[in-house]
């Protein structure tokens, strides 16, 4: 086969090329699908050396399934983030296994602008909020909201009906609702 170098060419093409040997397939398929994973696992698991390992793990299983990869049956993305998703949860259990402290804030304390203070507080805040919710909770409300998924690729990752993301997503929001309503004037998230 001739190896694609376009790229436009869609991800079964670029897998079947890198299963055929072509190095520079793969690192098409990584670049286009690496950043968005890392994403996903950084926000949640809130630490970037983890999200980098997740992001290598998932990579990994998709070059060794790549040989076996049958086109049409899932599209590579969604298969991707529900890797990333489960080996995320995995390293959340294994954590909460070892410390119930729950996942540590970090605040970017960059001197300057009051403004960015205060968004950096806003945004401890809903990272500690994201936090404490249920693992499957926390993973449709970073779709929805962080990743921008709709509620059908939603459930396609969390292999699920569209309904129980529906339920996760408003359970979610009730629960983040409920968490930071007590610093809401304090933190600036609308009217009191």
């Amino acid at each position: 086969m001739k190896p694609i170098r376009d790229a436009e060419a869609d991800d079964a093409t670029l897998l079947a090329q890198y299963a055929g040997g072509d190095r520079a397939a793969a690192r098409l398929l990584t670049a286009r699908h690496a950043p968005r994973v890392f994403a996903v696992a950084r926000r949640m698991l809130g630490d970037p050396a983890e999200a980098e390992d997740v992001t290598q793990e998932t990579m990994l299983r998709l070059w060794r399934i790549a040989p076996d990869w049958q086109p049409g049956q899932a599209a590579l993305g969604t298969w991707l983030h529900r890797v990333a998703a489960n080996l995320c949860i995995d390293r959340l259990r294994r954590r909460r296994e070892v410390t119930s402290d729950g996942v540590p804030e970090r605040a970017d304390e960059a001197p300057g602008a009051l403004a960015r203070i205060e968004a950096d507080d806003r945004a401890a805040a809903l990272h500690a909020a994201l936090g404490e919710l249920p693992d499957r909770q926390r993973l449709a409300i970073v779709l929805r909201h962080f990743e921008e998924r709709s509620n059908p690729e939603i459930a396609e990752i969390l292999d699920t009906s569209v309904e129980a993301v529906e339920s996760l997503l408003g359970r979610a929001r009730r629960d983040l609702t409920a968490r930071l309503a007590p610093r809401r004037e304090e933190l600036g998230f609308g009217d009191g």
